[in-house]
C-alpha cells in the first residue's frame, strides 16, 4: 500500500529463495498470488539491508518470534526510527504484549501498534477497510495516518495502545468459538450472544491490564471482532470450524497449514485469568473443548447456568458523557 503511492519499501523474508521468488515474479505466491506488487517494493533477505535509511518498520513477526528477530535487528535500528507492531499475539513466556517486548529490548524507542478489522485479502482487492494506530507519540500517529491513509483505507488515532493491542489480541480466541458454533448449525441468536459476551470478557481483561474499555467500542475491539467472528478467511475461524466438525486441534492446524494465534492466546489468556481471578466463562469452556476434548453441549449447557451477571459492566455517568470531534485523530 506504501509502494504504490511511490515510495520505496524493503519486504524482509527469512528465506532468500522465496524473497528472489518475489522480486521475479511480482507477487507473494504463498500468500498472495493474485495480488500484483509494486515496483517500489523490493523483497530481501538481509535483514540489515531492509532497515538501513527506513524512516518506518513495520513489524510483522508472530508472536512467537517477535522478540528473537527484533535482537537480530536491534544494531540496525535507529533511535529516530518509528517502530510500529502489526502482531496480534501474546509471547507465551512473558505474557508480554508486543510494544511491551519493543519497550523491553529497545528502550526509548517510538512505538506504534496497527489493529482493526483488515483481512489481508480484502484489503488486496481494495475493499473498503479503516485501521486504528496508536501511539502515545502524536508525530508518530500523524505520520502513520499519512503513509496509510488511501481512498479505500481510511486510519483512526488512539492513544490507548494496550487496549487496541489487546483488541486485536483477545479477538482470535473467540473467533475459534465463532467457527466452531458455525459447524455445529447454531443460530443467528447464539451468534450474537456469543459475541457480545466475548466483548463484555475482552473489556474486563482488558481493564485489569490498565487499558481503557471504551476502546473495545471501536475498530480495534468490535470492529475486529465481528470481522474475525464472521468470517471464513480468518485463520481463527477455520480453526473453530475444523473443531466443530470433529476434528482434533492438530487435525485442525494441520489442515491451516499454520497454527492460528488464537490457539496459544487461549491457553495463556485463561491461566491468566485464572492467576488474577477474572471472570471469563467463554475463555474457560472453550478451553475444555480445545485442550481437554470436553463435549460442547455440555460446556454450552455449564454456561448456560452459570450466575447472571450484568449485561453492560462499564457504563459513564452521563454528566462525564461527551462528544468529540475527530478532526485531530482521522485524516480527512
Amino acid at each position: 500500500m506504501v509502494a504504490e503511492k511511490g515510495l520505496p519499501v524493503r519486504f524482509w523474508m527469512r528465506d532468500a529463495a522465496r524473497a528472489e521468488q518475489v522480486n521475479t515474479e511480482r507477487c507473494n505466491p504463498r500468500y498472495m498470488p493474485d495480488y500484483p506488487l509494486s515496483e517500489n517494493l523490493e523483497a530481501t533477505s538481509d535483514l540489515k539491508y531492509a532497515l538501513q535509511g527506513a524512516e518506518v518498520v513495520f513489524i510483522s513477526i508472530p508472536s512467537h518470534a517477535f522478540r528473537s528477530v527484533l535482537r537480530q535487528a536491534v544494531e540496525w535500528l535507529r533511535p529516530e526510527q518509528l517502530l510500529i507492531s502489526t502482531t496480534k499475539g501474546i509471547e507465551m513466556e512473558s505474557f508480554s504484549l508486543m510494544s511491551e517486548i519493543i519497550t523491553a529490548e529497545i528502550p526509548g524507542a517510538r512505538i506504534g501498534v496497527l489493529s482493526g478489522p483488515n483481512l489481508a485479502k480484502e484489503i488486496a482487492r481494495r475493499q473498503l477497510a479503516a485501521t486504528v494506530i496508536a501511539s502515545q507519540d502524536e508525530a508518530l500517529r500523524t505520520r502513520i495516518q499519512q503513509l496509510l491513509h488511501s481512498p479505500y483505507f481510511r486510519v483512526y488515532a488512539s492513544t490507548d495502545t494496550y487496549g487496541v493491542e489487546l483488541g486485536g489480541t483477545l479477538k482470535n480466541i473467540y473467533a475459534i468459538a465463532a467457527g466452531m458454533s458455525a459447524a455445529l448449525g447454531m443460530g443467528e441468536n447464539t451468534k450474537s450472544m456469543l459475541m457480545t459476551r466475548a466483548l463484555a470478557e475482552m473489556s474486563r481483561f482488558a481493564v485489569s491490564m490498565g487499558a481503557n474499555p471504551m476502546t473495545f467500542l471501536g475498530l480495534a475491539g468490535v470492529g475486529d471482532l465481528i470481522v474475525t467472528c464472521m468470517s471464513p478467511l480468518s485463520r481463527n475461524y477455520r480453526v473453530g470450524y475444523a473443531l466443530g466438525q470433529g476434528k482434533t486441534l492438530d487435525e485442525a492446524v494441520s489442515a491451516l497449514g499454520e497454527v492460528a494465534e488464537g490457539v496459544n492466546t487461549l491457553r495463556q489468556v485463561r491461566d491468566k485469568a485464572a492467576e488474577l481471578d477474572i471472570y471469563m466463562p467463554l475463555v474457560s469452556g472453550l478451553y475444555e473443548v480445545v485442550f481437554t476434548g470436553a463435549p460442547v453441549s455440555e460446556v454450552a449447557r455449564n454456561m448456560m447456568v452459570n450466575v447472571q451477571s450484568s449485561d453492560v459492566e462499564f457504563v459513564l455517568p452521563r454528566h462525564e458523557c461527551a462528544v468529540t470531534g475527530t478532526e485531530k485523530t482521522e485524516v480527512p
